[in-house]
């Protein structure tokens, strides 16, 4: 069936001698997997900078449910991240984000206001010149609310630890050990509660922020056990040192 959406890019492979698999978070059918030939020869490589992670395109495909990867007709741009691929930090982390949503997004999942959130976050990050070495940790604070296992607020300055077990915060260390200590827990809590605009008021040095992502990073593994090792995650790491 001939079917239109909107789609974001999450990650491309190399597959043949000039085609690519990409992966693709669309409106309407969730996390889908196209298989685009002729995408690296010289006719039409040249739209292949299009499949780039966080590029949003109006697609026409043919859809079926039961196909592994769906066939695209035609595609047009809807939102192109001048900014994000001019920039070299802000390429590193398109990429980051692209491959943790490949991991976490289920196929066939639609998700609107989810992927209004990710729509949205593209493009307020493509143009925002402050807090930009917080916003890929701000991104994951927010993207665990649509995935089903965002913290609630910390009430009180007491629970000073992170249980990333239960998603909650709290006054003693908890025993199964998987918790963040007290200057990480502090960070998180402004980061859960923090809008876009306001992430640049959270002053961190390089390695608190590291530290702090891969709180993160492991408290989505926690919740997501199917969770993939992200291989960006080092690279990220040393440009934001």
């Amino acid at each position: 069936m001939l079917e239109k959406t909107r789609g974001i890019i999450l990650h491309q492979i190399k597959c043949t001698d000039s085609g690519i698999v990409t992966q693709i978070y669309t409106r309407k059918f969730g996390r889908q997997s196209f298989l685009i030939k002729g995408m690296r020869n010289r006719k039409t490589g040249k739209h292949n900078i299009l499949f780039q992670p966080m590029f949003i395109l109006d697609l026409e495909l043919y859809y079926k449910a039961t196909r592994e990867m769906q066939t695209l007709k035609e595609f047009s741009v809807s939102f192109t991240p001048y900014n994000i691929y001019s920039d070299i930090k802000k390429s590193c982390v398109a990429i980051f984000l692209g491959e943790v949503l490949t991991s976490v997004l289920k196929e066939e999942s639609p998700h609107d206001e989810m992927f209004d959130y990710i729509e949205e976050s593209i493009v307020y990050f493509d143009k925002c010149k402050e807090g930009l070495a917080n916003f890929h940790i701000a991104f994951l604070a927010g993207l665990s609310s649509f995935l089903g296992f965002e913290p609630g607020p910390r009430i009180e300055k007491e629970n000073a630890f992170f249980d990333m077990v239960n998603g909650i915060f709290v006054p003693v260390p908890p025993v199964h050990g998987n918790y963040a200590n007290e200057e990480i827990t502090n960070i998180l809590a402004d980061f859960f509660v923090a809008s876009y605009d306001s992430i640049s008021n959270i002053p961190l040095t390089g390695k608190i922020r590291n530290d702090v992502l891969e709180t993160l990073v492991r408290f989505y593994s926690l919740h997501l056990p199917g969770l993939k090792k992200i291989k960006s995650l080092d690279v990220l790491k040393e440009v934001f040192s």
